[in-house]
């Protein structure tokens, strides 16, 4: 399945390839650094990376910005609102805030893979107030109350 997504590239990322799949059936499609400069951010700190697109999703969809693997278990290196959402009406530029859990210091460079766009559909809860709810085998039981085995 394939949702169109129109991308237009920001005057600071008209060089940069678009994202794109890295393999046939990855769910989400690397974002690059549109940085001028290189960007260290250093152990327990954050930065906000533009991606140089900006996007117009399909009624009903989101992008979701995740961290991409690889920069989380070599560097310690996550988004930091995982999964951060880009909604529908939204036509300003993605911009993904980077942490670094990390003991060094990590330097974006211009062009780096940061993290992953997942499109994904979206329903629209319809609340209905009640008195009383249904019970469950869990009930209000919180974090943790299932158990860990």
């Amino acid at each position: 399945m394939t949702v169109p997504v129109r991308v237009r590239r920001l005057p600071h990322g008209a060089d940069l390839p678009l994202p794109s799949y890295q393999s046939d059936e990855a769910a989400g499609l690397d974002l690059l650094a549109a940085v001028e400069a290189p960007v260290k951010i250093i152990a327990g700190a954050r930065a906000l990376v533009p991606t140089g697109i900006a996007i117009a999703l399909p009624p009903h969809t989101e992008a979701q910005v995740r961290p991409r693997s690889g920069l989380a278990a070599r560097f310690g290196v996550t988004v930091l609102n995982t999964p951060g959402t880009i909604d529908a009406d939204y036509r300003g530029e993605i911009k993904v805030i980077l942490v670094n859990l990390g003991h060094e210091t990590f330097v974006v460079e211009r062009g780096d893979r940061i993290a992953q766009m997942v499109v994904a559909p979206v329903s629209r809860a319809e609340l209905l107030e009640v008195g009383d709810l249904d019970d469950t085998g869990r009930g209000e039981g919180g974090f943790g109350s299932t158990g860990r085995h």
